[in-house]
């Protein structure tokens, strides 16, 4: 990177971390003021700071690169959310404020009992900490490979900063920090899509962009098939979609945390709502942004592989010079073949196109087949051969491509996505433990002080926990995938136990205790095998233990009844 880029680098963060500081001083010496910010944020702190929690480094650097190799179709993810936005906040939002509780888990001792709550708050904490570690890990895995940055340090750097700045004003310091996030984040996809746009050759913009990207099947938004099997359709997205997005928002802390935070119900309610109605175009926008870049190395020779250690063992195989010939030749004829498929499209010449459109396919294949070649020969001579590069894509195209200066901005929106999604997850942790555990059951009278206290070597041991997971972290494919795979195991049966307590009212508490411990377990079982598509995993879960304790109620009824 160019000294311009880290001035730029070091003072984008340095001066949102220390503005979201000084903000975060006025929050008062309390657990209220340390996890809840006072509850006086306003509704577009809420907004932005849901989004941010949600969107986080992953979202940036996966998602294009998703679009690029699968096309749009993942947006189908994000279609039941605003529906599971109605339902929060018709149900759950004003339940929470009326019982002023702290954290999610607290409204189910009121509702069942202790056991329950613990129970539930385990099983939040578990994928939240080892997702909270993939977080750290993946900007640090990425930037490491493309920049030569060390790991260990980048990982430990930023988790540092975020540990800080948390420790120091808590929620409120979070929620300011976000807020500028948010900005600098967008700002910085806008940039990078104007800048591709421009970069294209002068007979392609945006209409033909779309038009070549259709035509080779990357517009591939809505699948009406209903298929158990496929990870992204609408069916999924609606169905499946609507359950994980229900019980992250309302029963994941690092959401509730956030919300909590509003001056009244309705100032939650209205940053959710319109949080459900802006992600999908959001979301739209960075899948455009990943396809905007794959049209641009239709026009300007890509790497055979975006992850630059395995390009360097490349360079040093055996016989790599022939493949990358042929690699060349396929890519050449390619262009010119598409140049032509879009002269045609203006020129509306409709015999020419499907002729057309079926040779860039069968290239297309040509590209892949070679790229596999690639992989095989490194294999053969034992050298690093990741095939899987998907998360490389868009910081490798950041990198080779934008213009000095705004490397390091785009460096910075990425670093600052991972923050801001780890700070709330560090503040939720915070809160789960502290109030779910360390209040209730072994310090149940201490001062205000002393929990202001503690909650700062809390959230310093979770920034601790999380690091050493995000140093053993290693590259697991689609990491956007990961993460969400990983909160698929749990999410359901969380938010099984939530429905049963808002919809099944003479369920107690062991009945969903065990329901919700077989559930799980059949979800783990279910995932090993390969039963389903792991959105559906949430439907499972949930089904599972709403299921299961109406039948242990039903159970329990009979035994009572008999005389």
């Amino acid at each position: 990177m160019h000294l311009l880029d880290w001035i730029v680098l070091l003072l984008t963060i340095g001066g949102i971390v220390l503005y979201g500081s000084w903000k975060g001083r006025e929050a008062k010496h309390s657990l209220k003021g340390f996890l809840l910010a006072d509850r006086e944020l306003p509704w577009y702190h809420i907004l932005l700071s849901v989004m941010a929690t949600q969107a986080s480094a992953i979202t940036f650097l996966s998602v294009p690169g998703q679009a690029y190799t699968d096309g749009m179709r993942f947006v189908q993810f994000y279609l039941g959310l605003p529906i599971a936005m109605i339902v929060l906040s018709v149900t759950f939002i004003p339940q929470y404020y009326q019982l002023k509780i702290f954290t999610a888990y607290q409204f189910l001792e009121e509702r069942f009992d202790s056991k329950t709550r613990i129970l539930t708050s385990f099983l939040f904490l578990i994928p939240r900490a080892l997702s909270t570690g993939v977080t750290i890990a993946a900007p640090s895995i990425i930037l490491s490979t493309l920049l030569g940055w060390d790991l260990t340090w980048t990982n430990c750097v930023t988790a540092a900063v975020v540990t800080f700045y948390c420790i120091f004003g808590g929620s409120k310091t979070i929620s300011y920090t976000q807020l500028l996030q948010m900005g600098v984040v967008l700002a910085g996809m806008v940039i990078a899509a104007i800048y591709i746009i421009q970069a294209l050759p002068q007979e392609i913009g945006m209409k033909e962009s779309l038009q070549l990207a259709g035509k080779m099947g990357k517009i591939n938004l809505i699948d009406w098939k209903f298929d158990i099997n496929n990870r992204y359709t609408i069916w999924s997205g609606i169905i499946g979609g609507f359950f994980l997005q229900l019980s992250y928002f309302g029963t994941d802390q690092s959401q509730v945390g956030r919300y909590l935070t509003g001056h009244t119900a309705n100032e939650s309610k209205k940053g959710l709502m319109l949080n459900g109605f802006l992600k999908i175009p959001m979301q739209f926008f960075i899948l455009l942004v990943g396809i905007l870049v794959f049209v641009f190395y239709q026009f300007n020779q890509a790497p055979l592989f975006f992850n630059k250690t395995t390009e360097l063992s490349w360079s040093t195989a055996k016989g790599h010079e022939a493949i990358d010939q042929e690699n060349k030749q396929i890519f050449n004829q390619k262009k010119q073949t598409e140049k032509a498929l879009i002269q045609a499209i203006s020129k509306e010449e409709t015999a020419k196109i499907p002729v057309l459109k079926s040779q860039i396919m069968d290239l297309h294949e040509q590209q892949a087949k070679v790229k596999e070649k690639a992989v095989e020969l490194l294999k053969s001579q034992n050298l690093k051969a990741e095939s899987q590069d998907t998360n490389y894509i868009f910081l490798r195209f950041i990198v080779d491509h934008l213009p000095i200066g705004l490397v390091g901005f785009l460096i910075a929106m990425i670093l600052l996505a991972s923050m801001g999604s780890m700070a709330s997850a560090f503040g939720s942790l915070t809160s789960t433990v502290m109030v779910d555990i360390y209040q209730r059951f072994i310090n149940q009278h201490a001062s205000n002080e002393h929990y202001w206290w503690s909650s700062k070597l809390v959230t310093l041991a979770w920034g601790i926990f999380c690091l050493v997971v995000a140093q053993f972290a290693v590259n697991m494919g689609s990491l956007i995938e990961v993460v969400n795979i990983l909160g698929s195991w749990f999410y359901g049966t969380i938010l099984g136990v939530f429905l049963c307590a808002f919809y099944l009212p003479k369920t107690r508490g062991s009945h969903v205790f065990w329901a919700a411990i077989i559930a799980e377990a059949f979800v783990i079982y279910a995932w090993k095998i390969d039963l389903m598509a792991f959105l559906w995993l949430n439907v499972l879960g949930c089904v599972l233990v709403v299921s299961l304790a109406f039948i242990f109620q039903g159970i329990g009824q009979l035994t009572k009844a008999k005389p």
